[in-house]
This record gives C-alpha cells, structure tokens and sequence, in this order.
C-alpha cells in the first residue's frame, strides 16, 4: 500500500514513519510538511520517500492509504478529505473535535466501504497489554477497580498549539493525555454508563486544561478511575488493578516512546521488553510485562483490518463531552 503520511511532527517521525516503512505490505510513498528543516529530516531518513508541500499533492498522486497526523484541529477534516478521494485513512487521536464529527466520518467510511481506524496505539503498550491479559483470563476474580495515571511533571508552559487556550486547538489535556486512557479503559470495559469528572487548569499562565481526573462507571459495577496530569510532582502508578482475589500493580512507562524519539527501528528482536527491575507487581509478587508491540498496529492496517474500530473514538469523545460537562456542573452525567 503507497502510503501517504500527512504531518511530520513528533507523531509523524516517531509513531508512524518508522513503522510504515519497516511494515511489510505498506511503504512511506510520501511525507506532507511545509516545514524546511522537517522536509531534510525526512530526505536524510527516508531518502526514496517523496516530499510534499501540501495536502493537495496527495490528491493529484497516486496513494493507497493516508495517515493524519497533523495539529488536533485538522484531524477531522484531514480524515473527510482522504474519505472524499476515496482512500482509506488512519487518523491520529484525538480522531475528531466532537463526537457528532467523529460519528459522521464513521459513516461516511462506511458508505463509502473504506477503512478507517483511529490511531490508538496504546492499546499495544506492553504494560497495558499485560493488564488485559490478566483481566480476561480472570487472574484477579473480578475486576471492581482500574486506576490508570498518565502523570508528567511540567511546570513550564511551552508556547504551543497543545497550550493553547483556543478550543478549537483541541490543546486540552483531556484531549492529548485523557484520549489514551479513556480508549484502555473502553478496550477493557466496553462504553460507560456514566461520566463524573474533575478538570483543572493549575499552572500560573495556563491557557488550557493541565490536570483532570474522571470516574466512568461500566457495566457489571466495575470503575475506572483516570487521572491525567502536568502538574504531578510525584508521579502515581501507572496501572493499578483490583480485584476480588488479587491486585497488578505497575509504575513507569512503556519503553517504546522512548527508543523510537532515539530513532531506534521498531520490531525485531527483544523489541518492547521491560527490564525485570521494571515489571509490575501481581498479589505483590514481581510479573513479567508482556512485550509493547507498537508494529501490531500497522501489521492490521497492511492486513486490511481496522486495527481499533471508529465507534470506540466516538465513544470516546462521548465520554470527554461528559466529562466537560460533569465538570462544570459537578454533577455525574449518564450516557445511557
């Protein structure tokens, strides 16, 4: 599949040119940035991809897939666009600005029978992949209690559009961080039945959300407790599980972010392992992290198979739109 990667940011140099071009059944046909020292970054790294100026080109080309991964903004519009040409898209998070929006490119992929797949790659992080392994095979009895913290300490603001504190930037932390852990939470658990949240903007000259926790409450009575932060000096486990005969519990990140920004190639041997010092911890006894396995996910797309389907981004944003509102009102909102 000629691929088209439209963006080349952090998310389009890390978490998807590496793996287009390292994917067998897919190639990096082209990069669209109008950035000049980005444009030589990719020549020097991906010297047979051609270079693009614009949206446009691809258009005028001859592409088999595009992947968004441009500013928040115009993840919506960028996905409608590749739809309307006719080409299958995946689309980085957050997949939409709404959930009407999101519900409305789902259907348009549909009547149109073209793939489209939300890029929520941690679902293929080793530690939460371990987590899910434990919870169907029923490891901990019944689940009553997930907490997940994607927690950072940053208390300087950096002049970007993910600070900004125009809604239309999507710059919220509920938007970047709060996506991932909103989607594990629905892998797990299905859609919630309800949404209590609390949203704050603590850093002194903040623009955007920078600190939010959300209570959603699932069928069968379990809940997951989210947390999300850049003001959190002392960072909380990443994962704790509970449930009614045991408990995972596991602090530090998945180690794939960081190899990749390093520029390491994904896949092949001892790709994604943790080290042992670095597992988690199962009724208090030290358990091996499942490899993170990134390469899973564009392994689907090369396939033909959505590797994560449109409707979970559209419940999703239904849960942050409740939790906006949750947090305003203080009151618990149902999705039912």
């Amino acid at each position: 599949m000629r691929t088209a990667l439209v963006g080349y940011g952090l998310g389009g140099a890390a978490f998807h040119a590496p793996f287009i071009a390292s994917t067998p059944g897919l190639t990096l046909s082209a990069v669209v940035t109008s950035n000049p020292a980005r444009q030589a970054e990719v020549r020097e790294r991906y010297p047979s991809t051609a270079v693009l100026s614009s949206l446009d080109e691809v258009w005028s080309g001859s592409y088999d897939l595009v992947v968004v991964t441009t500013p928040n903004r115009f993840h919506a519009s960028h996905a409608r666009a590749a739809l309307e040409h006719g080409l299958p898209a995946v689309v980085d998070k957050p997949f939409a600005g709404s959930a009407g929006e999101a519900r409305a490119l789902a259907s348009m992929a549909s009547q149109k029978g073209l793939m489209l797949a939300p890029f929520h790659n941690r679902r293929w992080d080793g530690d939460f992949r371990t987590v899910r392994k434990l919870v169907e095979a029923k490891a901990l009895g019944d689940v009553h209690r997930f907490e997940s913290r994607f927690e950072r300490w940053r208390p300087e603001i950096k002049a970007t559009w993910k600070e900004s504190g125009d809604p239309a930037d999507l710059g919220s932390i509920l938007f970047d961080l709060g996506t991932h852990l909103i989607d594990q939470a629905v892998a797990l658990f299905g859609r919630p039945l309800s949404v209590h949240a609390e949203i704050s903007t603590l850093r002194a000259g903040a623009r955007a959300d920078d600190d939010a926790f959300l209570s959603l409450q699932h069928e069968g009575g379990v809940r997951s407790h989210l947390w999300m932060s850049a003001l959190a000096a002392d960072l909380g486990p990443r994962f704790r599980v509970l449930g009614t005969e045991s408990a995972y519990v596991k602090h530090g990140m998945d180690p794939q972010e960081e190899l990749l920004k390093a520029g390491a190639t994904p896949g092949g041997p001892g790709w994604g392992e943790e080290e042992p010092a670095a597992w988690g911890r199962l009724g208090g006894e030290p358990y091996r992290t499942e490899p993170g396995a990134y390469q899973e996910f564009y392994a689907s797309v090369a396939a033909g198979v959505a590797p994560v389907e449109p409707q979970d981004a559209v419940t999703g944003l239904d849960v942050i739109e409740a939790a906006q509102l949750s947090s305003i009102s203080g009151n618990t909102v149902s999705l039912r």
